[in-house]
C-alpha cells in the first residue's frame, strides 16, 4: 500500500495527519541505500587453507561476515547480494559434490553459512555448473534467498532463441521499507537482475550440452531492464558474474561490466568473476572509469576480489521527485579488505564470525579428514614458485599422469601409434590471488589435499588431434604470458604480463622448445592474431627431430581448453577425438596411487632462448620462493614489494 501511495497523489489523502510524514515522501526527500556484495567465494567459508592444511587469515566468508556486520551498522538501509561462484573452488567443495553428496533435505554448508547473513538475492556463477545441473539444483534448494540468472535458458532444440524459456528466474523486484534522512519510512521497489558468462557452454559443455543454452549478457539486459521498470522497479541493480572488459562489444562477451554500464536505467553494478578488486588502480586509465568514485560510465560499481578477501558495497543517494518516485542522484562503489599486507606480513583486520564457523563445523572437519588421506610418496619437493619462468614439477607430474593415461586409452584403437603429448598449466602462481597462492609440497608423503592443490579444477580429460602447426600455434598463444624484452635496455624490464591468467600458460610436454622473448607476442590475451609475422616458439622438436607442420599428434588436455577456454587458436571442440570418462584430477590421483613412489622432477623440455646483452629482467613470486633456489640457479631474489610478493631477477 505504501508503494502505491508514493506513486498516486490521490492516495496521499488517505494518510492521516498523524502518519503523513511517515508514508508520504515530500519533493526533494533524501535517503541512502547501501548495497553490499560478496562474490567468488569458491567454498571459502572457513578461514582455512585446505591445501596447506592450516588456518588462513586471508580467506573466508566467516571473516567477511564480520566486515558485513560493521558495514550494515553504519547505515540505516542496506541489502546484501552474492554474485556467484560458490560451490566449487577448494577441497570442501569437492568433498560435498564428489564424496558426500546431497540427500533430499540436506542443506549445503555454504548455505548453512549464508542463510545466517540475510541475503536478498544470489546470482549464478559459471563455476556453479562444474558439478552438473542436478547438483546445482539440489544445492540452491538450501538457500533461503532467491536465485537469478537472466541469460541461461532451457535448450528446446529448435534453434529459435526467441521462444527459449529461462532456466532460472531472470530477475526479481523486492519491496523494502527504507528510512529517510528525516527518519520517515518509505517503501521502495528494488530490481535485481543477474548474468553469467555465455562461455559456460564451452567451459562446461559436458554438463550443459542439450540441456541449456546461454544468451548474450548485454542483449538480455537491454530487453529485460525496461520490463523491470515497467513492472515498478524504482532502481535496478545488475549482478553480472562478469568482469570489467572491453568497451566495444564483440558479442557474447565474457567480461561485460563496462558494456552493462551503458544500458539505460541500470543504477548499480555488483560484479565479479575476475577475482580482482574494483575500484582499484588495476583499472586506472580505462575510458569513463573513475577509480576514485568507483563508477563505470557514471554508474556506481564494485567487485570485491575473491574467496572472501573483500566486502564490496555501493552507496546510493536516493531522492524523490514531485511524482513520488524514487531515483538515484548520486553513488559510489567501495571495498573493504579482511587483511592488510605490510611487507611480507599479512595482518588480519577482523576476526572470524563464530556463528558462521559453528554452522559448518561438521562438514569442515570431515573435509579435513578426507584430504589428509595419503595416496603415495614423492621423492622431491613440488612447488609452483617459478612455474611461469622455468619448467616446473607442479606441471610435470600432471602432464606425466595425463600422458600415460592416454597412451593406455588408445591401445588397440585407430589412434594407437600416434605420438601423445600432454598439456597443463600452473593453477597456483600468485598473481591476482596473492603472494601466498602457490603450491608448496615437501618431499615425502602425498595426500589427497595435495592432489587437489596440484589440480584445482574438476575438469575432465579430453584428447585433441593436432598437426605440428597446431601444436606450434597453441604454444605461441601460451607464450603471450610474457612481455617483450628489449636486449638494448639495461633498466629493469618486467617479464610477466599481469593481464595474462596463469591457467592459460600451457606447457606441452613430449616436445622440446624455446621461447624467444625479444620478439612481439603472436597472439594477444583474447586469442587474436596480433603480430602475424612474429614467432616466439623456436626449436620445436619431437624425439630430437624438428616438427613439420603436417605431423599428427594427440594432445591430452582438459574440457575447458579443448572446447575453447582461453581462446587458443584451433581449439573449439572440433578436433576432440577422445572424451575421457575421468577427471584430470582423478587421472593424477590414480597415477600416484599406482606408482606408489613418484619422482616429479621437471624434465626441462622448455626454456627461454638466450638474450644477448646485459638485460635486467624481473618478476614477482612468493616471498618464500628464495629457499627453493639452488646455487647454480639463473634466478636471484632481489627484495620484496608492497603487495607482499618477493622480487626476483632471471638471467638468460
Amino acid at each position: 500500500m505504501l508503494a502505491a501511495m508514493t506513486r498516486s497523489p490521490r492516495l496521499y489523502l488517505l494518510c492521516s495527519l498523524a502518519v503523513a510524514a511517515a508514508c508520504t515522501p515530500t519533493p526533494d526527500a533524501q535517503m541512502q541505500l547501501r548495497i553490499l556484495e560478496t562474490t567468488d567465494l569458491h567454498m571459502h567459508i572457513v578461514d582455512y587453507d585446505y591445501f596447506q592444511d592450516q588456518p588462513s587469515v586471508s580467506v573466508g566468508l566467516a571473516r567477511t561476515a564480520t566486515l558485513l556486520k560493521v558495514a550494515r551498522a553504519e547505515v540505516a538501509n542496506s541489502v546484501l547480494v552474492d554474485n556467484g561462484d560458490l560451490l566449487q573452488g577448494n577441497p570442501l567443495g569437492d568433498f560435498m559434490a564428489r564424496q558426500r553428496g546431497l540427500r533430499e533435505g540436506d542443506v549445503h554448508p555454504v548455505y548453512k553459512a549464508m542463510n545466517l547473513l540475510d541475503y536478498a538475492v544470489g546470482n549464478i556463477g559459471n563455476h556453479e555448473f562444474n558439478y552438473g545441473l542436478e547438483f546445482l539444483d539440489a544445492s540452491i534448494k538450501g538457500a533461503n534467498f532467491p536465485y537469478i540468472s537472466a541469460n541461461v535458458f532451457h535448450d528446446d532444440g529448435d534453434d529459435d532463441p526467441d521462444n527459449d524459456q529461462p532456466y532460472f528466474r531472470q530477475y526479481i523486484i523486492v519491496d523494502r521499507s527504507l528510512r529517510a534522512e528525516d527518519s520517515s519510512s518509505h517503501d521502495i521497489r528494488i530490481g535485481f537482475i543477474g548474468f553469467v558468462p555465455p562461455q559456460i557452454m564451452n567451459w562446461d559443455r559436458t554438463n550443459l550440452q542439450g540441456k541449456v543454452v546461454a544468451h548474450d549478457i548485454v542483449d538480455m539486459a537491454r530487453e529485460l531492464v525496461p520490463k523491470m521498470k515497467a513492472e515498478g522497479a524504482d532502481i535496478v541493480v545488475a549482478i553480472p558474474h562478469s568482469g570489467l572488459g572491453p568497451t566495444a562489444s564483440q558479442g557474447m562477451d565474457e567480461n561485460a561490466a563496462w558494456l552493462l554500464s551503458t544500458v539505460p536505467d541500470i543504477d548499480a553494478i555488483m560484479f565479479g568473476h575476475s577475482h580482482q578488486v574494483f575500484p582499484s588502480a588495476t583499472y586506472a586509465g580505462i575510458n569513463n572509469v573513475d577509480i576514485e568514485r568507483g563508477t563505470i560510465n557514471g554508474v556506481p560499481a564494485t567487485m570485491p576480489g575473491s574467496w572472501g578477501s573483500h566486502l564490496g558495497y555501493v552507496d546510493l543517494q536516493l531522492a524523490v521527485g514531485a511524482n513520488g518516485t524514487w531515483r538515484v542522484v548520486d553513488g559510489a562503489g567501495r571495498t573493504r579488505p579482511i587483511v592488510e599486507r605490510i611487507g611480507d606480513e599479512v595482518v588480519p583486520l577482523v576476526e572470524p564470525d563464530a556463528e558462521i564457523l559453528a554452522a559448518v563445523r561438521e562438514e569442515h572437519d570431515a573435509a579435513i579428514d578426507y584430504v589428509r588421506t595419503a595416496v603415495g610418496e614423492i621423492t622431491a619437493p613440488i612447488n609452483s614458485f617459478f612455474a611461469l619462468v622455468q619448467d616446473d614439477p607442479s606441471i610435470q607430474i600432471v602432464t606425466n599422469a595425463q600422458k600415460r593415461y592416454v597412451e593406455r586409452l588408445i591401445e588397440g584403437t585407430e589412434f594407437d601409434g600416434l605420438p601423445v603429448l600432454s598439456a597443463s598449466a600452473p593453477f597456483k602462481s600468485g598473481g591476482r590471488s596473492g603472494s601466498d597462492y602457490y603450491t608448496d609440497i615437501p618431499a615425502g608423503e602425498i595426500a589427497l589435499k595435495h592432489i587437489a592443490d596440484l589440480y584445482l579444477y574438476p575438469n575432465t580429460l579430453r584428447v585433441a588431434k593436432l598437426t605440428g602447426a597446431g601444436v606450434r600455434e597453441w604454444l605461441e598463444m601460451s607464450a603471450g604470458a610474457f612481455r617483450q624484452i628489449d636486449p638494448a635496455v639495461s633498466d629493469e624490464q618486467e617479464l610477466l604480463d599481469p593481464a595474462y591468467p596463469s591457467y592459460n600458460f600451457d606447457v606441452i610436454d613430449g616436445v622440446d622448445y624455446r621461447i624467444d622473448l625479444t620478439v612481439a607476442r603472436r597472439y594477444d590475451t583474447a586469442g587474436k592474431l596480433a603480430n602475424p609475422d612474429s614467432h616466439r616458439i623456436v626449436g620445436l622438436s619431437f624425439a630430437g627431430q624438428a616438427i613439420s607442420d603436417e605431423q599428427e599428434f594427440l594432445v591430452a588436455t582438459n574440457n575447458y581448453r579443448a572446447y575453447g577456454g582461453g581462446a587458443f587458436p584451433g581449439m573449439d571442440g572440433s578436433n576432440i577425438v577422445i572424451v575421457a570418462p575421468d577427471s584430470n584430477r582423478d587421472v593424477l590421483a590414480s597415477y600416484i596411487i599406482e606408482e606408489g613412489i613418484v619422482n616429479p622432477t621437471a624434465d626441462g623440455n622448455w626454456s627461454f632462448a638466450p638474450i644477448p646483452g646485459d638485460v635486467n629482467v624481473v618478476f614477482s613470486s612468493s616471498p618464500e620462493a628464495g629457499r627453493a633456489l639452488t646455487p647454480d640457479s639463473p634466478i636471484q631474489k632481489t627484495g620484496s614489494d608492497s603487495q607482499g610478493f618477493g622480487r626476483y631477477r632471471i638471467q638468460f
